[in-house]
């Protein structure tokens, strides 16, 4: 766990049109928000990074005021693929870690480019990982340093005490962020 006090939230990747996320969140930094909830998955790390540093460039914000929140989308859930998953969004933000890294969903699809990867029926195409294992490779990121606490999104209880329970478990995961709204009551 960390002891960083939860700032304003501002989720800039997803509910803003890319061409318009560098300046939303420009803005939101200038209103006051520090805390960046974003994903891979949203595709719009770039325009999110490039915000970032010009606010700090600016004098506006120091990085360590800015909590920004990552995912690792559920095409990077094999254990040897999860510190590429992350050092892609750290390339594409331009960042050297990330507050709070969490696995965007408990559930892994085919590794490849695609990222919602389907067969010739439209279905997904879903990939055999044990989550324990995603984990620990999650765990190793936070002991690099690359990322400064670790968790989870979207898990049911189960999938929480997964981890939980997991033999030689070192870190919990410091929240479970899950997505719930009138189109998506969980």
């Amino acid at each position: 766990s960390t002891l960083f006090p939860y700032p304003r939230l501002f989720r800039s990747a997803k509910e803003v049109p890319k061409s318009k996320v560098k300046d939303a969140t420009k803005t939101a930094i200038e209103a006051g928000f520090r805390h960046i909830d974003a994903a891979f998955m949203y595709q719009n790390e770039v325009e999110v990074g490039e915000a970032i540093r010009e606010k700090i460039a600016d004098g506006t914000v120091k990085r360590e005021e800015i909590f920004y929140t990552g995912k690792l989308w559920a095409t990077y859930l094999s254990p040897e693929l999860v510190r590429g998953g992350l050092e892609k969004s750290l390339k594409a933000l331009q960042l050297d870690y990330i507050d709070l890294f969490l696995i965007h969903l408990p559930m892994s699809l085919k590794p490849g480019e695609a990222f919602v990867p389907q067969d010739e029926s439209g279905k997904w195409i879903y990939h055999d990982v044990d989550l324990r294992d995603t984990w620990k490779a999650m765990e190793a990121l936070k002991d690099a340093g690359l990322v400064k606490s670790i968790g989870v999104s979207n898990f049911n209880r189960r999938q929480l005490e997964w981890i939980l329970t997991k033999p030689g478990l070192k870190y919990k995961p410091v929240c479970n962020q899950v997505e719930c709204h009138v189109y998506l009551n969980q």
